[in-house]
């Protein structure tokens, strides 16, 4: 196995046995670090501050990584022109603050007969806010709403 480290005199390829000698005359851990390359690499250091540093790594890309905010933005099936105006303002302060857009037409009682009026009022609503983002999917009926998200657009 190939032996790498701060702590190794020279770095080479040396048995399983004179490795672990060495490591156990520096009072360190011989930890593998890559099991599949040929011949594996091994590398003499103190385990626990090497868990320690792989934990923190860890946390610091979680905490990097950017979460995902969805606006929730309500119509009925007959939403007059200035609600949806007043909606659509909304939606693209929303949008271009970085957050996703989940619009939906809820449905109650019979006016699920009017579901092509909601399909309409949302397709409107994504041709709308084209310049600030995408819609991600198309109008969808689950159970009495019918739902899009559209995504803001990637800034350059």
């Amino acid at each position: 196995m190939r032996v790498v480290g701060d702590n190794v005199p020279e770095q080479g390829i040396y048995p399983i046995a004179q490795a672990l000698r060495m490591a156990e005359e520096q009072e360190l851990d011989l930890v593998e670090i890559a099991p599949n390359s040929d011949p594996p690499v091994c590398k003499i250091i103190d385990y626990q501050k090497f868990v320690y540093q792989q934990r923190k790594k860890a946390k610091e890309q979680k905490s990097n990584a950017s979460k995902v905010v969805i606006k929730e933005i309500r119509f009925g099936p007959q939403t007059d022109e200035h609600d949806f105006q007043f909606k659509l303002n909304h939606a693209k302060s929303f949008l271009q603050e970085g957050s996703k857009v989940k619009a939906y037409v809820f449905f109650r009682g019979r006016s699920i007969l009017f579901s092509e009026q909601g399909e309409k009022l949302l397709l409107r609503f994504a041709l709308e806010l084209e310049d600030y983002g995408k819609a991600e999917q198309m109008p969808k009926l689950e159970g009495k709403r019918m739902i899009m998200m559209i995504a803001p657009n990637k800034k350059k």
